[in-house]
């Protein structure tokens, strides 16, 4: 869970896990979920392996999600889900066997009617260094049928792109 405050004048966000400035990430509200770097997550390289990273962000999605009022059960109940279409992951530096991180996320939108942008970015507050930036493009699907479909109405309400996410994103630039 995020929450924002000041400190010393300047927003921060607070998770449950850390206390970042907002200047840290790159779009205003981040939905922010914290983990702790595991064993099995590491390779031979004694760095995590780029397969959980991906890992991180479904995770990240799927807790934002919920907390926007749409869990997996709601999306089962409604016979619609957001299924990836494609996926842009940019490593930056690497985490390492007993690192904290976040992974923040923000909703941007998509090409179509039916699509959704979420940007991700996932830090370790230790040294405050951006260690994976990524974007994956999410296209609405009838789950029974697994064909494309129009968002419901609990979508529309869900997921609703903030004008200042939009407006700063637009200023990113692409990965």
């Amino acid at each position: 869970m995020t929450r924002l405050a000041t400190l010393n004048h300047l927003p921060v966000h607070w998770t449950d896990a850390v206390l970042l400035p907002a200047e840290l990430f790159d779009l205003p509200h981040p939905h922010v979920h914290s983990r702790a770097v595991r064993a099995d997550e590491i390779d031979e390289y004694r760095h995590v392996n780029n397969t959980y990273y991906v890992r991180w962000l479904d995770e990240a999605a799927w807790s934002h999600s919920c907390a926007l009022g749409l869990p997996v059960e709601t999306c089962v109940a409604l016979d619609r889900g957001m299924a990836v279409v494609r996926t842009v992951i940019v490593y930056q530096r690497p985490a390492l066997l007993g690192d904290e991180v976040i992974v923040a996320t923000w909703l941007l939108p998509g090409s179509s009617r039916m699509r959704v942008r979420r940007r991700f970015q996932v830090i370790r507050p230790s040294d405050q260094e951006t260690l994976v930036r990524a974007e994956v493009d999410y296209a609405c699907i009838e789950l029974s049928s697994g064909r494309p479909a129009r968002w419901p109405p609990q979508f529309h309400a869900s997921y609703a792109i903030l004008p200042d996410i939009d407006a700063a994103a637009s200023a990113l630039a692409p990965l």
